[in-house]
């Protein structure tokens, strides 16, 4: 056989033949899965595609992914890595209810708005949601739905969900995170959390990624990767062993179990390793920060009118309402996503590789149409 040139016989010069379909120039605020994949992740992937491993989930990377999953959360966790949120969510739940169990949630979380249906679809799951302002549950709003058990005619509510950062861009505290804990556990409950952006919620806390995780109660986490750099990848990770059972088979039953799985794993190695997943979240929060005081800043001089904010911005998310006809002129140049069109109210969302620019071109544009 002849010499081997470049990864996997690619010769080292080798351009490639594609061209982008895409003007690479375009941004926008509409979601952070906008954004493309970070370069140390991109280049995680072309590494872990040299020769052999083996598949569904025994290789190296898959193994590294434990390890560093262990030195955060601590020793006795189990992490499963699958292709999105919705899976992850969906696959999570379902290891921790019997047939018969519901799932409190706030009525704005991801599992009932945005997975179309997937949780009462593919997981069989009941969902009971309670109205909430600023997205977040308390005791006393799960206490609304926490009632019923020994009834046979409803569904028995077993597992408490809660997103962090939560939809509406709102961070739960370490403290409130263990007081819905105690309180579902003292129920005999348990506590799920949708981590789809829990990156951005570890950076702006500003504590360590157990704090509010394992250490406050929570049993079952979804651990998010795609918007935070990654192609394509989430990870179940189960933080208490009693609280979840049969992920082994969920995880195949539900269609979520990879057999190249080093990719998926090697993407979250790449962010884990040396705390570029928080990196990115520093950054894309604090380009949201950027963009709601450059409005703020607007307002108070008069170049930008009839802007409000609707939501506090926690972290890489800003909920705001504007005047009739200003979001579609906007968006001719940026898209961004209507949140609540009756009020009015759009969400800007901000990226690992969201720039600078990128934010004093959005004001400049919000300037231009809100004045004219």
């Amino acid at each position: 056989m002849g010499q081997r040139a470049g990864v996997c016989g690619i010769p080292d010069d080798y351009a490639g033949g594609v061209t982008p379909l895409h003007d690479t120039a375009v941004r926008g605020f509409a979601s952070d899965n906008y954004s493309g994949i970070h370069p140390d992740v991109l280049a995680a992937i072309a590494a872990a595609n040299e020769g052999h491993q083996v598949a569904y989930g025994e290789d190296v990377y898959t193994a590294r992914l434990q390890e560093l999953f262990t030195g955060l959360l601590g020793e006795g966790v189990e992490a499963y890595p699958v292709f999105n949120g919705t899976g992850a969510n969906v696959v999570g739940l379902q290891s921790m209810l019997p047939r018969w169990g519901a799932v409190i949630s706030a009525s704005t979380a991801h599992i009932n708005v945005d997975e179309g249906g997937a949780p009462e679809r593919v997981g069989g799951i009941k969902l009971l949601t309670v109205p909430t302002d600023d997205g977040k549950l308390t005791p006393e709003l799960v206490d609304r739905e926490a009632w019923g058990w020994g009834d046979e005619h409803r569904a028995q509510p077993l597992v408490v969900s809660i997103t962090q950062s939560t939809e509406l861009g709102t961070l739960y505290t370490v403290d409130e995170v263990r007081a819905l804990a105690d309180h579902a556990h003292a129920r005999g409950m348990r506590l799920h959390m949708d981590g789809a952006r829990i990156s951005n919620a570890a950076a702006a806390l500003d504590v360590p990624l157990r704090d509010f995780t394992r250490d406050a109660g929570v049993d079952v986490l979804s651990f998010g990767g795609t918007k935070n750099g990654a192609m394509i990848g989430e990870a179940i990770v189960v933080l208490d062993p009693a609280a979840s059972t049969g992920l082994t088979y969920l995880r195949k039953l539900d269609m979520q179990l990879s057999s190249k799985m080093r990719f998926v794993s090697a993407q979250l190695v790449a962010l884990l390793e040396n705390d570029l997943w928080l990196r990115n979240a520093r950054h894309s929060n604090a380009m949201a920060q950027r963009l709601r005081a450059g409005v703020e800043a607007g307002l108070a001089d008069g170049s930008i009118q009839g802007v409000e904010f609707t939501q506090p911005t926690q972290a890489n998310g800003v909920f705001a309402t504007l005047p009739a006809g200003v979001a579609d002129r906007l968006r001719t140049s940026f898209r961004f996503y209507d949140w609540d069109e009756l009020r009015r109210e759009v969400r800007w969302m901000c990226s690992f590789d969201t720039t600078e620019a990128d934010i004093d071109a959005f004001v400049a544009a919000i300037s231009r149409e809100t004045t004219r």
